[in-house]
């Protein structure tokens, strides 16, 4: 897999139609939740898109600190179903860590992660804060990574 960055204007028309597919067939579709994607914030954000085969199988966007949470953070984690089973989820995080601490000087991240993937970021460094919430009708859970 090849990953690039962009910010939201140098995206393409082509790009984030494949972006905003993507998190549609997963966060929408997969997990049937009805929610509000286009939430106004990737303006803000770095844009990691992971490509196979130049078709976009992996993304996650990224802020600085203070454009989400306190610290900088990494949100819209997501692989395609089927190219789930060849462990990218663990190369687009430790590239999506890696891009933060070189594009915005820090070392700590902050998430929002559904609940049943708290192993899975806490291999990459990262621990639970507070207590456990709903959004958008899934348990998730905050994590920190310093």
């Amino acid at each position: 897999m090849e990953f690039t960055v962009k910010s939201f204007d140098q995206l393409n028309t082509s790009e984030l139609y494949a972006v905003l597919q993507l998190r549609s067939e997963v966060f929408v579709v997969e997990q049937d939740c009805v929610y509000q994607d286009i939430d106004g914030q990737d303006q803000k954000a770095l844009h990691v898109l992971g490509f196979k085969n130049n078709q976009l199988i992996a993304y996650t966007r990224l802020f600085k600190p203070a454009d989400y949470y306190e610290y900088a953070s990494i949100g819209r984690v997501i692989v395609k179903q089927g190219e789930r089973k060849y462990g990218y989820g663990h190369d687009l995080i430790r590239f999506s860590i890696d891009t933060v601490q070189k594009e915005f000087s820090t070392k700590t991240i902050k998430i929002g992660a559904q609940t049943y993937l708290r192993k899975f970021y806490e291999s990459h460094g990262f621990q639970k804060v507070g207590e456990d919430y709903i959004e958008d009708g899934i348990p998730h859970i905050y994590m920190i990574r310093e």
